[in-house]
């Protein structure tokens, strides 16, 4: 089974609410997304060609400046992301390297 592949990209991204307005739009996220880290971690275990229809890969590209900007964040941040892959074995989320200042 070919796993589908989603990038979000955090390029400009430098707040919370950019953040999720970013997860909504590059991973496919249903219209009832309430743009908080609940609603995230909730969307993210049903994401579009989900674990029912097989592997899904996240990459996430562009990272660092937001992780510098808003660490505390960035760090809720990855802890949802850890918890869906945790929940989700067909889910994987990737940081990509390079490509940002």
């Amino acid at each position: 089974m070919t796993e589908h592949v989603l990038t979000l990209d955090l390029d400009g991204v430098t707040d919370k609410a950019a953040l999720m307005d970013r997860c909504a739009k590059h991973l496919e996220l249903p219209d009832w997304f309430g743009r908080n880290w609940d609603a995230l971690a909730d969307s993210l275990t049903d994401l579009p060609d989900g674990p029912e229809s097989g592997p899904v890969l996240v990459v996430v590209r562009n990272w660092r400046p937001y992780a510098k900007a808003r660490p505390e964040e960035w760090e809720i941040a990855q802890e949802v992301f850890s918890a869906a892959v945790d929940q989700v074995p067909a889910l994987s989320m990737v940081l990509a390297l390079g490509g940002s200042s």
